[in-house]
């Protein structure tokens, strides 16, 4: 599992399945390693690699020597959108006959609470800002941003996004409609409104389904398997924070903030993928050795 070539390697071949444009149109000349090898960064987060100054020692010297730090520093930024497109074709691969999606949020702290007055991290734009907010069902208020996801009942990512943090739950389900229709949606009770319930409906025939209160009228308790597979994406959100350290901040910008998230998600959609594919074994054993 620490032999980072091997696992490089095989994660470059899924991406050239994938994709199959090397340069990029933004190229204005030829580099000596091209756009689809700069994948090195989705290794390193499967590998638990987390800084650049320990990747680069770890780096065999045929791609050492090839790329420069601060080159690789800037090019994942600028290969951002076009990585978010190989995460949403590898997704809509292994999702293709899903019908059922668990929507939830999870805290990104930027920094402690007490910094966050004199913080300048992420705040090169006031539309991306960072900003306090609570987080219910940890019971803690926090500085930074939330992240807002979508997965299949098998574990898989279908769709994320990532708002200030004072940004309510709810809000996310407007972006929903763009992304999802004829399907069932499982929330918990931060995404309960009778008006949203209606509008997803009526547009995109998504059934949202979210726990009652007790004192609402015509109380119903919610299915039991649906309450059992909410539990699907509290376990991809321990995962990203376990094993992919997707709390762990070393970015200044929030061109870089936004970069480390989709690589560490998109790392996790590939080793998913590797193990449904390559190896038929279940795609949620992401401990596990991909070579």
């Amino acid at each position: 599992m620490h032999n980072f070539k091997a696992n490089y390697e095989i994660i470059l071949t899924v991406l050239k399945q994938i994709s199959q444009e090397t340069l990029l149109p933004y190229q204005r000349r030829k580099p000596m390693l091209s756009d689809i090898e700069v994948s090195m960064n989705l290794a390193a987060e499967y590998l638990g690699i987390d800084s650049e100054c320990d990747l680069f020692r770890k780096l065999p010297p045929e791609l050492s020597s090839v790329i420069e730090r601060s080159v690789y520093n800037r090019r994942p930024r600028r290969l951002f959108p076009y990585l978010e497109q190989i995460r949403t074709k590898l997704s809509g691969l292994l999702n293709q006959n899903e019908d059922h999606f668990i929507i939830d949020s999870m805290p990104l702290e930027v920094c402690k609470l007490s910094r966050s007055g004199r913080s300048k991290i992420c705040r090169n734009a006031f539309y991306s800002a960072p900003n306090k907010g609570y987080c219910t069902s940890q019971s803690i208020h926090y500085y930074g941003y939330k992240l807002h996801a979508t997965c299949s009942a098998s574990g898989v990512f279908q769709s994320i996004d990532i708002s200030p943090a004072s940004v309510h739950d709810i809000h996310y389900l407007k972006d929903i409609r763009a992304r999802l229709k004829d399907c069932t949606l499982i929330g918990d009770r931060g995404y309960l409104s009778a008006e949203y319930q209606l509008n997803l409906f009526e547009t995109c025939k998504i059934k949202l389904d979210t726990p009652m209160r007790r004192n609402q009228k015509n109380y119903r308790q919610q299915p039991y398997i649906y309450r059992k597979s909410r539990k699907r994406i509290e376990t991809l959100f321990s995962q990203l924070c376990d094993q992919f350290m997707i709390r762990r901040n070393y970015a200044k910008s929030f061109e870089g903030f936004k970069t480390r998230i989709l690589s560490k998600i998109s790392a996790l959609t590939i080793v998913q993928y590797i193990n449904k594919t390559i190896f038929n074994r279940n795609i949620n054993n992401i401990k596990i050795s991909i070579i």
